[in-house]
């Protein structure tokens, strides 16, 4: 025993931490797929080394912008330039630099951030779909939220962005049978960042989790791409249904502070969902549901339609003026 205080955070050498991304060793699926039979690729292979080509280059423009920005901020504030090294400046890939981030936050006495680093880095190294993911939900929230200054700033402390990263390499190891290592992930999530998300939900890309404090998002729930999700929202279970039994949230779908959703419903794509709505029943794509319980605006035979992808354009309350059930 070294007598060493087990709550201290373990930091890495400037050594470490620069070692290139290139000295992971590559998955063995990776290397088949690289060893396989040399010819010409097919339409469907294109399209994917297009897919992958455009992805990468996507991932180091958003790399690049951080450190500069990192940079940027260490000259401009002092206190902040070891942290910023420490955690940026020091890492040679957005991979290395959010495994160390997420090791510090999550850490604790039996979570050591050594441990959480390795789990991190070995899952956004082998998984280019991961780190697609992770870029775009940084551009998410740099498009749509006015208070994000910058990609570095929801990198280091948007909690929203933080707690779905975490959760969806607790969702691969729960796809993998290490459940327990996920559930205790998913504790340390929610008592860090007051993000409940359990590790089989299944979350696509370019989400934002806006504010985030108080989401709770259930087991078999279901979230597509391009979802802006606002604090307090709960995704969960009517409590008498087993199996699968919570909501599925369509691409485009904008989701209001306060808003409940209950039950294996449907939220169709493009659709919204008020602030403080108690939605129990499937929601068309592209009509926007308020109340508790919710109703739709325009009325249910005949619903008003959008044509924006609210969440994206964050548009929660235009539909008021039109509708002529808001008094005031």
């Amino acid at each position: 025993m070294t007598g060493r205080d087990p709550h201290a955070i373990p930091r890495f050498s400037p050594e470490i931490l620069a070692t290139p991304s290139s000295s992971i060793a590559m998955p063995a699926s990776d290397l088949r797929q690289h060893t396989a039979a040399a010819g010409p690729p097919t339409t469907t292979q294109h399209h994917h080394r297009q897919a992958s080509d455009y992805e990468r280059e996507e991932e180091e423009f958003v790399w690049a912008q951080i450190k500069a920005e990192a940079r940027r901020d260490a000259e401009s504030e002092p206190a902040l330039a070891s942290f910023l090294y420490s955690t940026v400046l020091s890492h040679a890939s957005l991979a290395r630099s959010i495994s160390f981030h997420l090791g510090n936050k999550l850490c604790s006495s039996t979570l050591l951030s050594t441990l959480l680093y390795d789990l991190f880095l070995v899952a956004f190294s082998s998984d280019p779909e991961l780190r697609a993911a992770t870029v775009a939900d940084l551009r998410a929230a740099r498009a749509r939220d006015p208070a994000c200054a910058s990609f570095s700033h929801c990198l280091l402390n948007y909690k929203g962005f933080l707690a779905c990263q975490a959760q969806r390499v607790a969702h691969k190891l729960w796809n993998q049978s290490r459940r327990p290592l996920a559930l205790a992930l998913q504790s340390r999530i929610s008592d860090v960042f007051a993000v409940d998300i359990h590790p089989a939900a299944k979350i696509g890309k370019g989400v934002l989790f806006d504010h985030a404090t108080g989401v709770v998002v259930g087991e078999t729930a279901v979230i597509g791409n391009n979802v802006s999700i606002l604090h307090h929202v709960t995704l969960g279970g009517t409590g008498k249904a087993g199996g699968d039994r919570h909501p599925k949230i369509g691409d485009g779908v904008l989701i209001g502070a306060g808003a409940t959703i209950l039950g294996n419903v449907k939220i169709g794509e493009g659709a919204k969902i008020g602030a403080g709505s108690v939605v129990l029943i499937d929601v068309p794509p592209r009509t926007t549901a308020v109340g508790n319980p919710a109703r739709l605006v325009g009325g249910k035979e005949k619903p008003k339609e959008h044509e924006e992808v609210p969440g994206e354009s964050m548009d929660h309350t235009s539909f008021i003026s039109e509708w002529s059930g808001y008094i005031i």
